[in-house]
């Protein structure tokens, strides 16, 4: 299981800081899903390198509007394992669900946004994963807590529904925010998700990565598509 954390400068600790916190909770991995990844990225790679738990260097594209966030994509596919775009307008949502080279959608309730049943289909059929961004429910309360818990359990509806690839993150941007797995599960539960389906949605991150990492691979060419040594037909 993994989780997607934003560490400094944007968060407020570091990505070895995280993934010594990740590792005691039972995590296999993090996500360093920074906007400016440069930095975060070597030291994911350091991370990596050096601990028996996975660093994932990914980036985070925020913007207005579509526009802004076009720009972005092609450089940020080239440059990161993981490539993600953050939500929270019906217009950037669709924008995103419809983007394949985008990994995730980050997000998407967040603000005004709104995801319908045409981001939803758009998502299912490019691919896109969905965040459960279960920060919000976490550690807000009253009546933001309560609007971020319907949130949730509309987008699960719609997942279930049209059979939209998610992952799930409790978005931590200091160590001291970082939930355990078994606090995620509580508050899938919260929502309408098993168990099962929650470490599904961590286990998806990692899923993303080794795809990913294998595609930017020098015997990768397309998908099906491989350099090798076959033997010849006899």
């Amino acid at each position: 299981m993994y989780e997607a954390v934003t560490a400094t400068p944007d968060g407020e600790s570091t990505v070895r800081r995280f993934a010594a916190t990740a590792a005691r909770d039972g995590f296999d991995g993090i996500v360093v899903r920074n906007a400016d990844a440069a930095d975060p990225a070597l030291d994911a790679a350091a991370v990596r390198d050096a601990s028996d738990i996975d660093a994932v260097d990914a980036t985070e594209i925020v913007a207005d509007d579509p526009t802004g966030a076009s720009g972005a994509l092609s450089e940020a596919r080239r440059d990161h394992t993981l490539l993600l775009l953050r939500g929270g307008t019906p217009t950037l949502n669709r924008f995103a669900a419809e983007e394949e080279r985008v990994d995730v959608l980050t997000k998407p309730m967040a603000g005004r946004g709104d995801v319908n049943h045409v981001i939803a289909r758009a998502a299912a059929d490019h691919g896109v994963r969905v965040e459960f961004d279960f920060g919000p429910a976490l550690r807000k309360s009253g009546g933001p807590r309560v609007q971020a818990l319907r949130g949730l359990r509309k987008l699960r509806e719609l997942v279930e529904q049209y059979d939209v690839p998610y992952v799930v993150s409790g978005s931590p941007a200091s160590h001291l925010q970082l939930r355990a797995p078994r606090e995620l599960r509580a508050l899938g539960e919260a929502v309408g998700f098993d168990a099962e389906q929650v470490e599904a949605g961590l286990d998806e991150w990692g899923v993303l990565a080794e795809r990913n990492r294998h595609r930017r691979s020098a015997d990768f060419i397309a998908p099906g598509l491989e350099r090798g040594q076959y033997e010849a037909e006899r």
